[in-house]
């Protein structure tokens, strides 16, 4: 595996995955609330230039995370992908000529800190990559979408606030998901080019990634990013890194101590995203 480019593919990701959610959610807020939870939303939103820059730069992202996996494994690639704001927040304040408080400066530097810390012990990553059977991705599966169409029913009957924080848990499981497949598509299209159509990951990744927009969307539209982005920011790449070691045969740290400083890292990365996603450049 080649990390460099991994890492340099996983870090232009963020940026624009930070900038694009920051777009989408100004939009979403918008829309009318009879059309959360259906493919009706998208479409109203397609119509509005700035969720389409949003998009743009969400594909870019999509893409550029898809060439990262294709080098390097999740463990390495999403927490790395998780600083999408350390970009966004930065280049926000650039463009409203405003400059960057000290709680968003601390949240840029606990952010990057441990994300570097948990990456610093991560053992080296195996030549290849590896492609899941079905058999080994079906508890997953089946795991995450049940859970998934329980959050949607209950955020459906909750208040606004709560409503918000399911949606945003299951689009950060849906988009872990997402990012696993990804991998496993990413490794069969290496492997064998156009035949990697004759496998259900790349219509998989059409499913998924369908299901984990609209209720994505559904979660800006139902309240503040302040709720939404911490949840999607934290939970998506730790979902990532539990489905690589579960179903990829992924390595985290090898000792005691090793996986202590990577717990320390992780925990020091959440409480950066969590300062930064509550900014107030986050929000419209």
């Amino acid at each position: 595996m080649n990390t460099a480019v991994a890492v340099v593919a996983a870090l232009l990701s963020a940026m624009s995955f930070g900038v694009a959610s920051l777009l989408q959610q100004q939009a979403a807020s918008e829309a009318p609330a009879r059309e959360s939870l259906r493919l009706r939303l998208v479409l109203d939103l397609a119509r509005r230039p700035q969720w389409l820059a949003g998009m743009t730069l969400a594909v870019l992202s999509f893409a550029l995370l898809g060439l990262a996996l294709a080098f390097g494994p999740l463990v390495l690639v999403q927490p790395v992908a998780a600083t999408d704001l350390v970009f966004a927040l930065p280049l926000l304040a650039w463009r409203r000529t405003v400059r960057l408080t000290r709680r968003e400066a601390a949240g840029i530097v606990c952010t990057a800190g441990g994300v570097a810390m948990f990456l610093t012990v991560l053992p080296p990553a195996p030549a290849g990559t590896a492609i899941p059977s079905i058999r080994d991705w079906l508890p997953v599966l089946l795991a995450i979408v049940g859970a998934v169409v329980l959050l949607a029913a209950m955020g459906r009957s909750s208040q606004a606030t709560a409503r918000t924080a399911l949606y945003a848990i299951g689009a950060a499981l849906l988009f872990a998901l997402l990012d696993s497949l990804t991998k496993a598509a990413a490794g069969r299209f290496r492997a064998e080019g156009l035949g990697a159509l004759s496998h259900w990951e790349p219509y998989a990744l059409i499913v998924i990634g369908v299901a984990g927009l609209i209720l994505s969307q559904s979660s800006y539209q139902a309240g503040s990013l302040a709720i939404s982005l911490p949840l999607i920011d934290t939970l998506e790449p730790m979902g990532a890194v539990l489905i690589g070691v579960a179903v990829f045969d992924e390595q985290l740290a090898s000792s005691t101590w090793a996986l202590a400083v990577q717990a320390l890292g992780a925990a020091t990365a959440v409480g950066g995203i969590v300062l930064l996603d509550r900014s107030p450049l986050a929000r419209p």
